[in-house]
C-alpha cells in the first residue's frame, strides 16, 4: 500500500521550471554567454599578466580577433560535447574532468588551426595556461548556476519510491548528508508515481528498490521528462554486472538517471553535423551515380522514377521515404504490404541488381539533407509493422530515439529476412554504442555490401 506522510505537503509558492521553447529549445543557455565571456576575459588576462599591456610582436587587435575565434571554437566543442544539456538538480555530477576533456579537444583544435593558416590565434604559451584555467573556470560556472537555480525554484522536492525499509534507509542518508533536499512524498506502488509526483509537487524521484521498469517506461517516464522531473534508480550490486559506467552520488548512495530517450539532444545535433559533413564530401562523387542510376531506371522502368513510401521516423516521426523505383507500377495494389524476397516476380527485369547493391536508396541522401534520416542508423520501417513489433517486442519503440539511417549495424550485421528481435539487438547496441568512429565503420562495411551484392 502507498505510504503518505501526512506532514508533507505541496508549496504551491515554489515556481515551476519551465519547458524550454524558442532559443532554449534549440539548446541555448544563458550559460553560453557566461562561459564565453569568462573564455575571452581569461585569454586577455593571461596575456596582460605574461605581458603587461605592451604585446609582443602583432598589435592588440590581431590578439583580441584571434581570441574570439578560439572563443567561438571553444564554444563549439563545449556545445556538441554536452555542456549545455540539462542536468537534474539531485547529484553533483563532476564537471571538472568532462570540462578538462573538452577544453583539451579545443585546444588541440586552436593549434591545429595556427598549424593549417600560419596565424596563430594567442602565443602557445598561453595556450597550456588556457586549458587549466578555463576546465576550471567552466567547473566553476556550472557550479553557480547550479546554486542560482537552486535560489530561484527552491529547493529539490524528492518522491522515494521503494519497500518500506528501504525507504527509511534512504530517508536516513538524505536528512544526513543532502540537508538541503526535502522528501516530499513516498510510496510503494509504481503504477502510482505519476499521481504522487502530482499530489507531492515532487521535483524528482528516487527508485529505491530495484525491480523492473516496464511499469513506467515508456511512460510515465516520458511525460516526466518532458516536465524536467529526475527519475533516478538505485544502483544495486547486480546491476553493476551490466557495466554501468556512470552513476551519480545522491546523499552517498549510487544512482542512475534514467531517461525515455536514450541519446541526448547534444549528441544527435552532432550526429546531424556529420551526416551534413559526409553530405558535401560524398556530393561530387553520388550527384553524377545518382543521376546515371535515374537514367537507367526511366529506360528500363518508364515513368516514375522515384518512389515515395511512408516510414516511420525520428520518434515515431512519419515520413516520404524516397527510393529508386524497381517494382512495376502498383506492385502491392493486390497483395497490400509485403516484404520483398530473392526473385521477386515484381522486380522490373534488368533492375534486381540495383536493388542487391541497395543503389535504389541513392536518393535517401536527400531525406538525410532535409533531417529526416541519418547516413546511418536503424532501417526506416513501415507503420503497420512497427504498430505490429511495438506490441509484440518491448522496448520496440527505443529504437526511434536516432533518426533512421541508409546503413547501420542491423543492416550490416544482419540479413533482410534476420527476426525483428535481433535487429533491435543490433539498434539498441548502435543507439548506446554511437561514435563518428562507429558510423565511418558502418559506412566502410555498406560499401563493402554494395561492392559484394553488385557482383552476384
Amino acid at each position: 500500500m502507498p505510504i503518505h506522510p501526512p506532514e508533507l505537503k505541496a508549496d504551491p509558492a515554489r515556481p515551476a521550471i519551465p519547458a524550454p521553447t524558442g532559443l532554449r529549445r534549440l539548446g541555448f543557455r544563458y550559460l553560453h554567454l557566461i562561459d564565453a565571456f569568462t573564455l575571452f576575459g581569461l585569454m586577455v588576462a593571461i596575456t596582460v599578466v605574461r605581458f603587461g599591456f605592451d604585446w609582443p610582436t602583432y598589435p592588440p587587435s590581431h590578439y583580441l580577433g584571434g581570441f574570439a575565434v578560439a572563443v567561438a571554437i571553444h564554444m563549439t566543442v563545449y556545445y556538441f560535447g554536452g555542456l549545455y544539456e540539462y542536468e537534474q538538480r539531485l547529484g553533483r555530477p563532476p564537471w571538472l574532468p568532462r570540462a578538462t576533456v573538452l577544453t583539451a579537444v579545443a585546444v588541440g583544435i586552436d593549434g591545429a588551426v595556427a598549424l593549417l593558416t600560419g596565424r596563430y590565434l594567442m602565443p602557445r604559451i598561453n595556450l597550456v595556461v588556457l586549458l587549466a584555467g578555463a576546465s576550471l573556470l567552466l567547473a566553476c560556472n556550472r557550479g553557480l548556476a547550479r546554486s542560482l537555480r537552486s535560489r530561484r525554484f527552491g529547493r529539490p522536492r524528492v518522491l522515494l519510491v521503494g519497500i518500506p525499509d528501504d525507504i527509511e534507509r534512504a530517508r536516513r542518508h538524505l536528512r544526513e548528508s543532502e540537508p538541503g533536499t526535502r522528501i516530499a512524498g513516498q510510496t510503494s506502488d509504481l503504477d502510482r508515481i505519476a499521481a504522487e509526483v502530482e499530489r507531492v509537487d515532487a521535483t524528482d524521484v528516487l527508485l529505491i528498490t530495484g525491480g523492473s521498469l516496464n511499469e513506467i517506461y515508456p511512460e510515465p517516464l516520458g511525460s516526466l521528462e518532458r516536465r524536467r522531473i529526475g527519475v533516478h534508480r538505485h544502483v544495486t550490486p547486480a546491476d553493476t554486472l551490466m557495466g554501468l559506467q556512470r552513476t551519480r552520488q545522491i546523499a552517498g548512495m549510487p544512482f542512475v538517471a534514467l531517461r525515455a530517450h536514450a541519446v541526448p539532444r547534444h549528441r544527435l545535433r552532432f550526429k546531424r553535423l556529420l551526416d551534413l559533413l559526409y553530405l558535401a564530401v560524398m556530393a561530387p562523387v553520388a550527384i553524377p551515380l545518382i543521376g546515371a542510376v535515374a537514367l537507367l531506371v526511366r529506360l528500363r522502368a518508364g515513368r516514375g522514377v522515384l518512389y515515395r513510401q511512408v516510414r516511420v521516423g525520428h520518434r515515431g516521426r512519419p515520413f516520404a521515404m524516397v527510393k529508386f523505383r524497381t517494382m512495376v507500377h502498383g506492385a502491392e495494389a493486390a497483395s497490400g504490404p509485403v516484404l520483398a524476397h530473392r526473385d521477386d516476380p515484381r522486380v522490373v527485369p534488368g533492375l534486381a541488381w540495383l536493388r542487391r547493391a541497395r543503389l535504389d536508396e541513392l536518393p535517401q541522401l536527400w531525406n538525410v539533407l532535409t533531417g529526416e534520416m541519418s547516413i546511418v542508423g536503424p532501417r526506416a520501417e513501415r507503420p503497420e509493422r512497427v504498430a505490429n513489433f511495438e506490441e509484440l517486442i518491448p522496448g520496440y519503440g527505443r529504437r526511434h530515439d536516432i533518426p533512421p539511417g541508409i546503413t547501420g549495424l542491423a543492416q550490416t550485421q544482419g540479413h533482410y529476412q534476420t527476426d525483428p528481435v535481433y535487429k533491435l539487438g543490433h539498434d539498441l547496441q548502435y543507439i548506446v554504442n554511437w561514435s563518428p568512429i562507429l558510423d565511418l565503420e558502418l559506412m566502410a562495411k555498406g560499401l563493402a555490401v554494395m561492392a559484394r551484392r553488385s557482383g552476384r
